[in-house]
């Protein structure tokens, strides 16, 4: 996914023009735009009461300030949002009006949950087809983490033929064993899937019980997607790091929120892909260590 990302800036956006990134974000977006000599104008998400939007007035900005390239997460690591297609619509909008492109990060695409379903930015209309670049792997939905092969999904004939150009380049770090995992997944990982996605269905709302008996200040919305809960804990008087609070005292492993960017102050990131007994343990872990601080 971060040689996709990487790909997307230096050869499918403009030269030297800073990345344009809604916040909180996926760490590593964070960092991949500077080691490549782009700044990044950080567009924090509207936040009520846990639901998160895109702010599209702010991105406008953005691209008017001299942004080219929007990294758009769908479903959004950290905050769980599954957007809509009329969410999208207006994107495309703004996006096209500026001349901007997209860089669709959908690796969380499979990890959907009941009453949602993920649609491809791309394949919502011509118009965001022509400016986006998508990348997803199947690292994510069926756990094969670190086997180097995302796939970057090209959608309109202008960057096909860029693709083909950098030949080498383009295709240089992925493993035999990621694309022989990447296929097995596909083509036969759909039970599988299915088994997984219904257990953190019931995960994520068993997590929800949880706060409610041991953390009740703690916001929770029970996210769309993904394995990954955004906990706001700004109604608790904690630093805005409580995160660091969790991992020192809790013994538990958390992403604090100011390492997501502007917007990630008082909340961290939990993944709560784990078996429900040791879900539970975590969740007592975490109230004894926030609840005396």
């Amino acid at each position: 996914m971060i040689k996709a990302l990487e790909i997307a800036i230096t050869h499918f956006s403009r030269p030297g023009a800073p990345v344009i990134l809604p916040t909180p974000a996926y760490m590593p977006f964070l960092a991949v735009p500077g080691f490549l000599g782009r700044e990044i104008i950080q567009v924090q998400m509207r936040d009520n009461a846990g639901f998160f939007t895109l702010d599209l007035d702010a991105i406008c900005d953005a691209f008017h300030a001299g942004g080219h390239l929007l990294i758009f997460c769908n479903p959004y690591n950290p905050l769980g949002r599954v957007f809509t297609q009329e969410e999208m619509a207006q994107l495309t909008d703004v996006v096209d009006s500026a001349g901007g492109r997209v860089f669709a990060d959908e690796i969380h695409g499979p990890l959907v949950y009941r009453g949602m379903r993920h649609i491809p930015y791309a394949a919502t209309s011509d118009t965001a087809a022509s400016h986006t670049l998508t990348a997803t792997s199947a690292s994510k939905a069926w756990n094969l983490p670190g086997l180097k092969c995302a796939q970057v999904i090209l959608t309109n004939e202008t960057d096909q033929k860029r693709w083909e150009q950098m030949e080498f380049f383009a295709s240089h770090g992925a493993s035999n064993p990621g694309v022989v995992a990447n296929i097995a997944a596909y083509r036969h990982g759909e039970a599988w899937l299915d088994e997984v996605v219904g257990y953190l269905d019931d995960s994520r709302r068993l997590l929800a019980d949880l706060l409610s008996h041991h953390l009740p200040r703690v916001l929770y919305r029970p996210p769309d997607g993904t394995y990954l809960a955004w906990l706001n804990c700004t109604a608790m008087s904690l630093p805005d790091s409580p995160g660091a609070l969790v991992v020192d005292r809790a013994h538990v492993t958390v992403v604090d929120g100011p390492a997501f960017g502007t917007g990630g102050a008082g909340a961290f990131r939990f993944n709560f892909a784990t078996p429900q007994p040791i879900l539970a343990t975590m969740v007592e872990h975490i109230a004894a260590a926030l609840n005396h601080s």
